[in-house]
């Protein structure tokens, strides 16, 4: 069950999807399925590391590439 990111070409509205198997994704905000798929940050997080050094990837809960922290998300686990 990947999740996608895409903007709508009509409404212009940015959002991530759950596709399952071969189905579509629709906007949620105006049903329209003409959408235009967007790169998406992978992330992957480090939990149990004892290393106590500067961040060296993106942040496990949003992407933001200045690291863990930096986006002022509390950890979503």
């Amino acid at each position: 069950m990947p999740i996608f990111e895409y903007v709508c070409q009509q409404c212009h509205h940015q959002f991530e999807a759950l596709v399952y198997g071969k189905e579509k994704a629709e906007c949620p905000k105006c049903r329209a399925t003409k959408l235009d798929p967007q790169l998406s940050v992978f992330a992957v997080s480090a939990k149990g590391s004892s290393s106590a050094s500067a961040p060296t990837g993106a942040c496990g809960s949003c992407g933001d590439p200045r690291g863990p922290g930096a986006c002022s998300l509390g950890d979503l686990d």
